[in-house]
């Protein structure tokens, strides 16, 4: 079956806006500028995750599955949109996340915990605390569906292969001739998807993925590897070479992934702060802001070149603004640039 006919739950509410960001464009003079609003979209804030998971509980609600149970970091995305997913659908919601339990909730762990969602904390060996998690529940009566982490598999990549025909509808309608389409880049899913997407349905424009975490040398190869095996499995006829890929971790002194996952970092709190303060719209500290400041700064060198109305996807993540490690990192940065006076009333 075609890619095109393959079934899905709904779960978003699509096409998503594509927006000119007028004030950026004005900003850096280098012609009109685009936004992909995938974070507006999708059950409790939604974000990229979406698309993923329309195929992959598409496929848990087809077995008969009774329970979805998915991995990631304490502040995991796609851990707090599966659980809200399956809650909509009526599955049981169980988190199997790294590291220790923490003694303070925060970001998507408050939401997790508002939706009564199952958490395991495991600080060593997660493959084995997956396989003692399915046991468990189904020793209760339950089958289990697993997800992977970030919804990045065969299944879930089908969200963005299938976002590609929207977007180009999108450009078609405006009259953009937009060259190049900007995302964040981590468990491959959604950088993966829109690159297929693109050379399946003749996309005019280039995918440029930007790292969420330090680049190791093997990620360009696992991508096109990721790639090549999806467009087989669905016999789309697409074979990419890893040096066809643009993936993009600028300066190696100042990468824009940062120094590691998740970790608070200067620089792309600037570029947070830029658009929240240009355009009003809030990105997130470990996905969004990373692959927006290699967007700006791809335009500043000219490796996005000027007049090409490229296009930034907004993935979401919103929720990683108000984890506890990224608050106390701005907290003097704020304070110190914002209008805040204490009014004492007269008496």
């Amino acid at each position: 079956m075609k890619v095109e006919n393959l079934p899905k739950i709904k779960l978003g509410a699509y096409p998503t806006p594509l927006e000119k960001m007028s004030r950026l464009s004005a900003l850096f003079g280098k012609g009109d500028l685009f936004i992909k609003r995938d974070d507006l979209t999708g059950p409790a804030l939604g974000g990229n995750k979406t698309r993923k998971l329309e195929y992959l509980l598409q496929d848990a609600v087809s077995q008969g599955c009774t329970a979805v149970l998915t991995v990631g970091g304490p502040q995991t995305n796609h851990g707090r949109a599966t659980a809200a997913a399956a809650i909509n659908l009526g599955l049981k919601p169980i988190l199997v996340l790294s590291g220790s339990k923490p003694e303070y909730l925060s970001g998507n762990l408050t939401l997790d915990a508002m939706m009564g969602v199952d958490i395991i904390f495991d600080n060593c060996h997660m493959e084995e605390a997956v396989k003692t998690a399915v046991e468990h529940y189904e020793n209760q009566g339950e089958k289990v569906y697993f997800i992977p982490m970030g919804g990045s598999d065969h299944i879930g990549t089908l969200g963005y292969i299938m976002a590609v025909p929207e977007l180009m509808r999108q450009i078609e309608e405006l009259g953009i001739g937009a060259k190049y389409l900007v995302c964040s880049s981590g468990s491959m899913g959604t950088y993966a998807g829109l690159n297929l997407g693109a050379r399946y349905f003749g996309a005019a424009f280039k995918v440029i993925g930007i790292p969420t975490k330090p680049l190791e040398d093997s990620y360009v190869i696992q991508a096109a590897d990721f790639i090549n095996q999806i467009s087989a499995r669905y016999d789309m006829g697409v074979t990419v070479r890893a040096d066809e890929l643009l993936i993009r971790n600028g300066p190696a002194d100042k990468p824009y992934s940062g120094a590691a996952y998740n970790e608070p970092d200067p620089l792309t709190r600037k570029y947070i702060y830029m658009m929240a303060k240009t355009q009003g719209i809030i990105l997130d500290p470990t996905y969004t802001g990373k692959s927006f400041r290699g967007f700006c700064e791809m335009l500043e060198t000219g490796e996005i070149e000027a007049g090409s109305e490229p296009i930034y996807l907004h993935t979401g993540g919103m929720a990683a603004v108000w984890t506890k490690e990224h608050l106390d990192a701005m907290q003097g940065e704020l304070f110190d640039n914002c209008r805040i006076t204490a009014y004492t009333p007269k008496i």
